[in-house]
């Protein structure tokens, strides 16, 4: 089927559900209507830009960016950060920001006519984003940027709203209506509850349904809906919609300018460009209110992320923690008045039976002192609170972290390791255990201790657990420093459990600079890896053609040479015990994917999915390619490495950077995404690439359906 037939099959679809068209479309299906993604997109990009443009300005740096309503996330990243050689620029995190912020808005299924500016309710409709502006104020000051930006994509709901559904565009107002923004000013014209507002549509048409009298004397109204009763005061307009019943009762039709089909469809795309407006508006008044460099974290407009240190106190730590301090140090130099440089720095501490408090600083400095003046005691039996310290570090850093948990002990509440998932889940942050294996010395009882928790940890998040004696710990720092940067990117990651050997294959693509690989295992595991060319490097050779290999503990890391080839590698990997492999560059290219669900609601398409889909359901997936505007997706998979399971996915590009993928039937287990398409910028040879996602999608056997969270008036 061509693209065109099924783009329009597939909007006959959804248009089909029951109220669908109840505010303008929640996704970007149509490319002839604007939807709220679109229109909170074309905003959060016009602001971030002015606010980068006006950064650079007070820094006397240059800024040449055209700000438009065309702007893509990668241009602005691009505009908006400092280029490092060595260091591609990465709008990943960017991009992630806007998505919760969609989100949110896309969420928001609540039938509250105030939310929707339904039923003329303007008074409680402002009111719902006036005090959903002081939360976001006050999350902000709280340094807590998700809940912000929670509560951004639903007042952008609502205020997008007011220009769709009510007559504000056929009033003939060609400017944003700034009282629904500031509580001071007070709203005027309302049409009053006995007012007449409307007559019955004549045919089909009902772009004159509007009385002249409410024109005239420029009254403000809007559409009454309802997917349940036909009741509605007399003479009111309605919102207008096969599933709007109130529009069946005279007078008939409905004035909601949604899509260019609906009511007043004529008046969409004037609808839509004022509710463009009045978000910059919105974002505006939230930058006076926070501060440009503030504003900026809001919307993640970062090279590097939080870098979070979970360290263990306990009395037999004094050696680690010299280390810890060191090693530190020298990321957080390396890094000061950089580009690189991390927004956020967090410490959480645990020793035994407490942990915490949390320190969240932006101040290296300060940051250093705390760490510094960590200092070791207590203890005294083997388990720690380590999964305590990592679920309050999770809770309290932002999402896409990176999390280095130094320890020498298993842990005291393994019991939380549930709970320690589902945050890693939730907020996509990568956890790197450093654990020096030292139990059996301190082992009182005959208890055998085990890292293979923290092993799970770092295989559900992406990242990477570094197993080393005490006297080893010093090398862990060149293993720690690559992986603490922002742009680095997953090409393969496997976990094979039990193990056996394999064949692992991946395509190394010309964005890519500096690519490692990281196996762990026991010392009988053996590897050979073959380049694209067919040149071979076993891992006995710890200098060969294609790279240094260096061992630290139970990893092996391969450092390839600079002049790699482009194409199809190869590692084969022979081990009879469990073992895990890694391969990562630095890239501006990649992709972030949220789950999401059909919605036969208010709002149909699709929604955020809550908690994990089921064992044996269908799985969909909306995935956006970062760091390009001219790569296009081939293939995306689901990858169960250890059960060799495969699950394809059936893919549809659904505009810019967005395509929306289906699986069948997903069996019970945990699954890494791979994604493999082609970037064709033209300014080099068109070339394929690979990239998985860091966090694992895990089934669950539980169906739970969870109510839309809606944020609380203040």
């Amino acid at each position: 089927m061509a693209v065109g037939a099924s783009l329009r099959l597939l909007a006959a679809l959804l248009l089909s559900l029951p109220g669908f068209a109840q505010s303008f479309m929640p996704n970007s299906f149509f490319f002839w209507t604007l939807s709220h993604r679109d229109i909170t997109e074309i905003a959060i990009l016009r602001k971030t830009a002015e606010v980068c443009r006006d950064v650079a300005a007070a820094g006397g740096r240059s800024f040449t960016l055209e700000i438009t309503d065309t702007l893509s996330v990668n241009k602005v990243q691009m505009a908006c950060s400092v280029p490092l050689p060595d260091f591609p620029v990465s709008s990943e995190m960017f991009q992630a920001a806007i998505n919760s912020v969609h989100d949110s808005s896309d969420a928001l299924l609540t039938p509250d006519p105030a939310f929707h500016f339904h039923n003329e309710a303007f008074l409680t409709g402002r009111g719902l984003i006036t005090q959903g502006l002081s939360a976001l104020k006050a999350s902000v000051r709280e340094q807590n940027f998700q809940s912000a930006r929670n509560t951004l994509g639903r007042i952008c709901h609502t205020l997008q709203d007011f220009y769709s559904h009510s007559n504000w565009v056929e009033l003939g107002r060609a400017a944003p209506y700034s009282a629904l923004i500031r509580p001071d000013q007070p709203l005027e014209n309302l049409a009053g509850p006995d007012v007449p507002t409307c007559r019955s549509c004549a045919g089909l048409s009902c772009k004159d349904n509007i009385l002249p009298a409410v024109l005239e004397n420029g009254l403000l109204t809007s559409g009454y809906y309802s997917a349940e009763s036909p009741a509605k005061p007399a003479g009111k307009c309605s919102h207008g919609g096969i599933y709007d019943q109130t529009s069946r009762t005279e007078p008939t039709g409905g004035i909601n300018k949604d899509t260019d089909s609906s009511s007043h469809g004529h008046l969409h795309r004037k609808a839509a460009d004022l509710a463009v407006d009045a978000t910059v508006d919105l974002l505006e008044d939230i930058r006076v209110a926070i501060g440009d460099r503030t504003f900026l974290r809001l919307m993640d407009i970062s090279q590097a992320p939080a870098l979070v240190f979970v360290v263990d106190t306990t009395g037999s730590m004094g050696y680690d923690i010299n280390y810890v301090k060191t090693v530190t140090a020298t990321i957080i130099d390396e890094r000061r008045g950089t580009p690189i440089e991390p927004f956020e720095y967090i410490l959480v501490p645990f020793n035994d039976p407490e942990y915490g408090p949390v320190t969240r600083t932006t101040d290296a400095a300060e940051m250093k002192t705390k760490i510094n003046s960590l200092t070791p005691n207590g203890g005294g039996d083997l388990p720690e609170m380590s999964m305590s310290g990592l679920r309050l570090a999770l809770t309290e850093a932002p999402p896409s972290s990176f999390i280095f948990l130094f320890t020498d002990a298993p842990a005291k509440d393994a019991t939380l390791k549930n709970a320690v998932t589902a945050l890693i889940e939730t907020t996509k942050s990568k956890v790197f255990p450093i654990l020096t294996n030292v139990f059996a010395r301190r082992r009182r009882r005959a208890v055998v201790p085990s890292n293979q928790l923290y092993l799970d940890l770092a295989q559900a998040s992406g990242g990477l657990a570094i197993e080393i004696s005490k006297s080893q710990i010093s090398v862990a720092t060149t293993v720690i420093k690559p992986l603490s940067v922002g742009a680095v990117v997953t090409v393969l990651q496997a976990v094979v459990d039990p193990g056996t050997p394999r064949n692992f294959t991946f395509l190394v693509d010309t964005t890519l600079s500096y690519i490692l690989i990281y196996i762990t295992g026991d010392s009988s595991l053996t590897f050979t890896l073959t380049s694209s060319t067919g040149v071979s490097q076993r891992s006995s050779e710890s200098r060969g053609s294609l790279g240094l290999i260096s061992t630290a503990g139970t990893l092996w890391v391969l450092s390839l040479n600079p002049e790699i080839q482009a194409g199809q590698w190869a590692i084969t990997i022979k081990s009879s015990t469990a073992y895990t492999v890694k391969v990562t560059g630095r890239s501006s290219l990649n992709f972030v994917y949220n789950l999401v669900e059909p919605q036969e609601g208010t709002n149909g398409s699709v929604i955020p999915m809550a908690g994990r889909p089921s064992t044996g359901s269908n799985v969909t997936l909306w995935v956006t390619v970062t760091g390009s505007d001219t790569a296009t997706v081939r293939d995306v998979t689901l990858f169960d490495f250890s059960r060799s399971t495969q699950v394809n996915g059936s893919v549809q590009s659904i505009g810019k950077s967005d395509y929306l993928v289906v699986f069948s039937k997903v069996p019970a287990g945990s699954f890494l995404v791979q994604l493999t398409g082609q970037e064709t910028d033209s300014s080099s040879s068109p070339t394929s690439f690979q990239r998985q996602a860091s966090t694992q999608i895990r089934t669950s056997s539980l169906s739970v359906t969870v109510s839309t969270f809606m944020f609380t008036p203040v």
